[in-house]
């Protein structure tokens, strides 16, 4: 059979596997892999540097499907290339349990880069991969050993690129002349409702020659143009690619190609039988595979594991060259971190106010020289947030080798860049803005929590104590909608105490009890906040348990529990003096974490909550939603309800939506029933 041969007949079957899965699991998108089957195939088979044997290996290429509602495209090269997903799955495509769930998922399935679907996110998670690449090879790449050196691919669709985030990445990668960043743009001209015409227009590669990009156009459909491309972007070393390649949706397909109807929906069996005669392909059996095309890509096998191999001796000589270096690199790659990096970590002295965004700035410093792989910035906000690294250089076109990122305005950008970062490995990132502005990067910080991703947010001006800049700029909701993603902790910590440990938790990955790694946002305050006094109080350790008894009552025999976050806290603290004036026993719980007091036993839990006490009053400076779980149903709460901020200064806030001693005073002496 003739190499022309073989590669269609391998294409086809590409074409025809997706029509199957999609038919037998009645749901699915068979448009997209059908009209890029060509121009995947001639990636993956000429292009890619990879080894299915061992989807870890840290030097392959990267590859994104980000328009991730293909997602039969990327199983059926899995499955053919080899990597460890039987065709028996394929036949379970969207099925429960299965490992080709309806939408790429990193983690499930060998060879997944990430978890993709919401269009835009991969094509930022891909400027974040490639990011990460030039870091590494920047850091550890030696005049005699090009340790680090492999491309990011992605597979973008018209959705993609009409997302805002696709445009906020697109941005930063032209600005940073990400060279080995190559993406193929599925240009079919169809989305759901239509023809793209409908709402998008404009001139996509003249908008990425503005971003700084190099830019080609091919028919997708010819492999031999689709590889002359990669090429040319492969040659283009100084900026990142885009290839427009022009398709047909549901290519091969007599009445839907070209259609809207074959986006995201089953072609139908007539039509399915109609494509296979046209394709030439027998009808029986349902996922057939050519036994030549099995043997295709098993000759191709030997050098992808030869590719590895090489590298894998690469590595040795540089271990025995650079020892020092390679030790480190095996580290960062391995996520460990470094013997005694929070040795040095800061004190604070009781009695002196600090703002626990100042005290985090402080803290990062020192993490910063701790940890060498520590990587982060702000979305133009570093001033404010205290996030810059003053001991380290900034990343920009040219010197890769810099920890500091300028994401500019672009929180949602920022939030996809820093997942691709931490799927890469190699690198712990952070990201910071004011906390209102997390709804911009909602999206990135969801796929986070999905995808168990330990990345750091870091969000200051907490509450409505920003004060003057007014409700536009001062959370309210914040707390409780960034507490309703599963797997992301949220913590606010009173003091700058608890501002140390709780970036010691979030370092060491946000690890859950049960191991797994997670996203963690750190809620820090504006305002300055009193420092508490550790040797009348209990330790700031008591945070990792997510609530703990900050003061007792005495006996500990309380009449009332005060349940105080963040800045409040120390309101709680005031009121239970206050209380005791007046013969009242109260106890102060310092609750930063619901999520990490929630994985403790119930026997700590209940110790720190007891049952027995009904009388408990939250004080928190936001919304009540979820506090019933713990105040319960005869419990108070002292916040902001059904309404936003105002433009004042913090104190007088303070005074007007009643988050001071004496209104606290007065709740729980209501609860008591002695008001």
């Amino acid at each position: 059979m003739t190499p022309q041969k073989i590669d269609q007949l391998a294409v086809n079957t590409i074409r025809a596997l997706t029509m199957d899965a999609v038919q037998k699991a009645k749901s699915g998108h068979p448009g997209m892999p059908m009209g890029m089957a060509d121009a995947a195939y001639v990636l993956w088979t000429q292009f890619l540097r990879h080894n299915p044997r061992n989807p870890q290996w840290v030097d392959r290429d990267r590859f994104v499907l980000s328009a991730g509602h293909g997602s039969m495209l990327l199983y059926s090269l899995l499955h053919l290339t080899g990597y460890d997903l039987p065709l028996d799955e394929l036949k379970q495509f969207r099925q429960w349990g299965s490992m080709t769930p309806g939408h790429p998922e990193h983690g499930l399935t060998p060879g997944v880069e990430t978890t993709t679907g919401p269009l835009g996110q991969g094509f930022g998670n891909g400027v974040g991969m490639a990011l990460a690449e030039r870091f590494l090879a920047a850091t550890f790449n030696r005049p005699d050993f090009e340790l680090i050196n492999h491309y990011t691919y992605a597979i973008v669709s018209d959705g993609d690129l009409m997302e805002g985030v696709a445009s906020e990445a697109a941005s930063l990668a032209g600005h940073w002349g990400l060279g080995k960043l190559i993406y193929l743009y599925d240009d079919n001209e169809i989305s759901i409702e239509g023809s793209t015409d409908l709402a998008f227009t404009e001139n996509v590669m003249q908008r990425f020659l503005a971003y700084g990009w190099h830019v080609q156009e091919v028919d997708g459909h010819d492999r031999q143009a689709v590889a002359k491309a990669i090429r040319a972007a492969q040659a283009e070393t100084s900026k990142p690619s885009i290839i427009a390649c022009h398709t047909h949706i549901a290519y091969g397909s007599p009445n839907k190609q070209g259609t809207s109807a074959a986006h995201g929906e089953p072609l139908g069996e007539e039509e399915v039988r109609l494509t296979k005669d046209a394709m030439g392909w027998p009808l029986e059996p349902h996922f057939y595979v050519p036994p030549e095309v099995y043997a295709h890509f098993q000759q191709m096998q030997p050098a992808w594991q030869a590719a590895e191999e090489a590298w894998n001796r690469k590595f040795a000589a540089y271990q025995r060259a650079y020892p020092a270096e390679a030790a480190l690199f095996q580290q960062m790659m391995s996520g460990a971190l470094p013997e005694g990096w929070d040795r040095n970590l800061p004190s604070f002295e009781p009695g002196k106010d600090i703002a626990t965004r100042n005290a985090s700035g402080t803290v990062l410093q020192v993490l910063a020289e701790a940890i060498p792989n520590l990587m982060g910035g702000s979305a133009d906000l570093s001033p404010s947030t205290k996030t810059y690294m003053s001991k380290c250089s900034d990343i920009y076109c040219g010197n890769y080798s810099g920890r500091n990122i300028h994401f500019g305005v672009r929180e949602h950008g920022m939030g996809a860049i820093l997942n691709g970062l931490a799927l890469h490995g190699g690198i712990k990132p952070y990201g910071a803005t004011f906390l209102v502005f997390c709804d911009y990067m909602r999206p990135p910080i969801r796929l986070a929590a999905i995808m168990e991703q330990p990345v750091i947010y870091v969000f200051t001006h907490d509450s409505i104590f920003v004060g003057e800049d007014g409700p536009t700029h001062e959370p309210v909701e914040q707390f409780a909608a960034l507490r309703a993603i599963p797997h992301l902790r949220v913590i606010r910590p009173a003091d700058a105490t608890e501002t140390v440990e709780a970036w010691k938790v979030a370092i060491e990955g946000g690890a859950h009890h049960d191991g797994r790694q997670g996203p963690v946002a750190l809620l820090l305050t504006r305002q300055n906040v009193p420092v508490l006094d550790r040797s009348k109080l209990a330790p700031a350790s008591g945070l990792r348990r997510g609530a703990y008894i900050l003061s007792e009552a005495p006996d500990g025999k309380p009449d009332i529990i005060l349940i105080g976050t963040g800045s409040e806290v120390a309101i709680c603290l005031q009121a239970q003096a206050v209380l005791a004036e007046q013969g009242v026993a109260a106890r102060v719980v310092s609750m930063p974490s619901w999520e990490l007091f929630d994985e403790q036993s119930e026997a700590y839990r209940e110790s720190v909550l007891p049952t027995a006490i009904k009388a408990r009053l939250a004080v928190e400076a936001g919304v009540p939603q979820g506090w019933h779980k713990y105040i319960g149903d005869q419990g108070g709460f002292v916040g902001i309800e059904n309404r936003f901020g105002a433009s004042a200064p913090y104190k007088v806030l303070a005074d007007k939506y009643g988050l001071t001693t004496d209104n606290v005073v007065r709740r729980a002496l209501a609860l008591l029933g002695k008001a």
